[in-house]
């Protein structure tokens, strides 16, 4: 599948986490990516409350303006979807359904995850399903 002009993206919440709190990781990338409007990434108030909800975990060990900060370099880039068709595929992990849903309503072209469940899943939606080096490599060519 190529990458269209601008691909409507679905990138699961640790991926977005990783991109956003280890500014010299692997995904930190991706901040510039949805940023300058490179793809339309896509979020629902689903997944846009499981960010806020982890990112408060104590682990994290960020203040409430951290939190806000680490919000602020991701939902105002996002293209807001209200989820009104289920995904047909069901997700071993109910919990990971929301982002199938999501890149269903959403007309999604990629859904971006390191969760084992949901790629397994690839290849049998109307989006693609990868890791974000397989979509890293996809949208940069290497």
């Amino acid at each position: 599948m190529s990458v269209p002009a601008k691909a409507r993206v679905v990138f699961d919440t640790n991926v977005v986490l990783s991109a956003l709190l280890f500014t010299y990781g692997r995904l930190s990338w991706l901040v510039g990516h949805w940023q300058a409007g490179n793809c339309a990434a896509l979020a629902s108030r689903a997944t846009a409350e499981e960010l806020a909800r982890i990112l408060a975990y104590s682990k994290f060990r960020l203040t409430g303006e951290e939190q806000l900060e680490a919000l602020a370099k991701y939902l105002p880039f996002c293209e807001a979807v209200e989820i009104t068709r289920s995904c047909p595929i069901l997700c071993r992990d109910p919990k990971d359904q929301p982002f199938l849903d999501l890149a269903q309503s959403g007309r999604a072209d990629f859904l971006v995850t390191g969760y084992n469940d949901l790629l397994a899943l690839a290849g049998q939606t109307d989006f693609a399903i990868e890791t974000p080096e397989a979509y890293r490599h996809r949208v940069k060519g290497r």
